[in-house]
């Protein structure tokens, strides 16, 4: 078990990347205090928990029912990401917060989307629990097999949440105007992984639609 649980636990955390979380948490937390901000992470590590346990319990019922794909996510995660760098690299925040929105109405909401879901529980982590799961349905230890998964999605959530406080924690050492180069730098760098998501996800229909037509 204990082998299972590293190599599922090394899996997840190079699939999530909690590093390229970074940006966009920085980018949303970046007028709320310290307090806030740290709520933020811890809200976006348990939302991310429960999303990548959802879905590994009921994800490929979920996809059946509704006749969708993870490609389907993977396109829409980056039409959203490129969005968001866009605004971020002019200096500006998507969501953005409503006039007279407390830190903790926005935290909430962007702690769930886009943090949440789809930067840290995204396509590729969403597919790699549900195939997990059903890998163990197949193998003689499938009870062992899950435990060790969920083990391992709550140890790598709890890290996510530290590298982002981590992040957090450079923006107040580098002063406004640093805060704001970085920001723009970190919006390019949102922009670059949004299209990698789309092109990832757009690919196999453009194939499906290139083997549909006549020779």
């Amino acid at each position: 078990m204990f082998e299972t649980f590293i190599f599922q636990f090394t899996s997840l955390f190079t699939m999530i990347n909690p590093v390229a979380a970074v940006p966009i948490y920085i980018a949303l937390t970046e007028t709320m205090t310290p307090k806030a901000a740290r709520w933020v992470a811890m809200r976006a590590a348990v939302t991310a928990f429960i999303a990548l346990s959802v879905f590994a319990l009921l994800g490929e019922a979920i996809f059946s029912f509704f006749n969708i794909s993870v490609n389907g996510l993977r396109v829409a995660g980056g039409i959203l990401f490129f969005v968001m760098g866009f605004e971020m690299l002019r200096g500006r925040t998507v969501p953005k917060r409503v006039d007279g929105e407390t830190d903790g109405d926005f935290g909430s909401d962007v702690a769930v989307t886009p943090i949440g879901i789809p930067m840290i529980a995204g396509p590729g982590a969403i597919t790699m629990v549900i195939l997990v799961i059903q890998e163990g349905k197949t193998a003689a230890s499938t009870a062992s097999s899950s435990i060790s998964l969920f083990i391992a999605i709550g140890l790598v959530c709890a890290l996510t949440a530290v590298v982002l406080a981590s992040g957090r924690q450079l923006l107040a050492k580098l002063g406004r105007s640093g805060s704001k180069i970085l920001m723009r730098l970190m919006g390019l760098i949102v922009m670059l992984i949004a299209v990698e998501f789309f092109f990832a996800g757009i690919k196999p229909y453009v194939i499906d639609i290139a083997r549909s037509i006549p020779a």
